[in-house]
């Protein structure tokens, strides 16, 4: 099977979609973006990769039958069972990158004792994973080093206080290692792993029965099917930093304005808030782009903004839409400089104002630059589309959609769950059209 493949280097995610000669998505893949953006790139397109075995797997069980209402639940348990392999793969190497610290180093003469704490955190870590993969399992991240990250900071204290150990030392050895770690991707066997992942799961399953052996040929056969890559476009932040030729590269205006046509053919504006940049961007009925705007000079009231807002408040970014949610007066909020983020957030704390209510302001005072930079760009016309990882995020949505109703009135909004995905998928589909009229040209020659 020819697939062509999207990749959008974003400054926080590289982002990655796989599709096939009808443009339909076969899967998407995410990850931490890197100083390495090849790397990125190449961990992002695997973990596409990885989603399509899954569609293929999805569509060859949907066409046997034999699980009838039972698929998803099955198909969940496999997505599981794989993941654990996957983290386990990562785990160990992570742990041997780890362990080889010491070789000469300016901590040798304690090396006995933390070679006894890394193979008593290891293999506690270990203990746990499975039950991290079970169902029901909650994760605040599906990245490894946050995953891990969280594990190992949580045994490496105690451990550490047993053998008299620097709790920072044990941090220092892991924050070293994990780059390393990311910078190189699995390099195990994909098809073992998907193939230990089924073979647990139909022996694990008492309701399969009979139907297992049918179910594992179903399974490997779609395995097999060959994921050819005809063709790979590159966008995004750091596009320009990839060993592609300038023919495999496209701007992100032109990406995100193809996905969102692409995702609801209707669309007319689309703004996209990425983790540097906002983009206010027109299309025709073809997706072609006929007018834009973006923000210039820095980052404010992008992505980046509220990533140091989080860390100021020494919370996660998944938190920060569900606690300005709760504000039922939102601080009046003129500047969203990011330098001075922090010090501004700190005075209104001191000022007795609450957290919610300064979130709050915050968001508005962010949909308030979109809407600033959508209007230079031509105003919003039906339909809109909201792409970027900030689409995610519930209060910014509601400052959005109030705004806009404020200023355009009744406006269909579109809101893709994949949203962030819109500018890899929009890279996919001029790598499919690229292909194709390479295709032409040399049946013309």
């Amino acid at each position: 099977m020819r697939t062509y493949v999207g990749v959008d280097l974003g400054s926080t995610t590289t982002k990655a979609v796989l599709i096939d000669n009808d443009s339909r998505v076969l899967g998407r893949g995410i990850t931490n973006s890197r100083s390495n953006y090849e790397t990125a790139a190449r961990v992002a397109g695997e973990e596409a990769r990885i989603d399509g075995r899954f569609t293929l797997f999805r569509r060859a069980l949907q066409q046997d039958g034999d699980l009838g209402d039972r698929l998803d639940e099955f198909l969940a348990a496999l997505e599981r069972a794989f993941r654990l392999e996957q983290f386990l793969e990562q785990l160990a190497d992570l742990e041997r990158t780890c362990d080889g610290q010491f070789h000469g180093g300016r901590f040798v003469d304690l090396e006995a004792n933390v070679r006894r704490a890394l193979d008593e955190v290891f293999g506690q870590i270990r203990g746990e994973a499975a039950a991290m993969f079970a169902r029901g399992a909650k994760r605040k991240s599906d990245f490894f080093r946050d995953v891990a990250g969280a594990r190992y900071y949580a045994h490496a204290e105690a451990v550490g206080r047993e053998l008299a150990l620097p709790y920072e030392l044990l941090l220092s050895i892991y924050d070293k290692s994990i780059l390393e770690v990311e910078n190189r991707p699995p390099s195990g066997d994909l098809s073992g792993k998907f193939r230990r992942a089924r073979q647990k799961v139909l022996a694990e399953d008492g309701g399969i029965g009979g139907k297992a052996s049918h179910l594992q040929h179903v399974i490997d056969d779609a395995l097999d099917v060959d994921l050819e890559e005809g063709y790979l476009v590159g966008t995004g932040y750091g596009r320009v930093t990839l060993p592609f030729s300038k023919e495999h590269i496209r701007s992100e205006i032109l990406c995100h304005g193809l996905g969102a046509h692409m995702m609801y053919p209707n669309t007319r504006t689309v703004l996209d808030i990425g983790g540097q940049d906002t983009k206010g961007i027109q299309v025709d009925g073809d997706g072609i782009v006929t007018n834009f705007q973006m923000n210039d000079r820095c980052a404010a009231g992008c992505g980046r903004y509220l990533g140091y807002i989080a860390d100021e408040m020494s919370i996660g970014l998944h938190e920060l839409g569900p606690m300005a949610m709760k504000s039922n007066s939102p601080s009046r909020i003129n500047s969203t400089c990011t330098v001075f983020a922090g010090a501004e957030l700190r005075d209104r704390l001191s000022l007795g104002e609450k957290r919610e209510d300064i979130v709050a302001g915050l968001h508005r005072a962010i949909i308030l630059r979109a809407i600033s930079i959508i209007s230079r760009s031509g105003g919003v016309t039906n339909e809109f589309t909201f792409t970027g990882g900030v689409a995610k995020n519930e209060a910014a949505v509601r400052e959005l959609r109030q705004l806009i109703r404020e200023n355009y009135g009744d406006v269909v909004i579109n809101i893709n769950p994949d949203s962030i995905y819109t500018g890899a998928l929009g890279a996919a589909e001029f790598a499919r059209r690229a292909y194709e009229d390479g295709a032409r040209t040399e049946a013309q020659a």
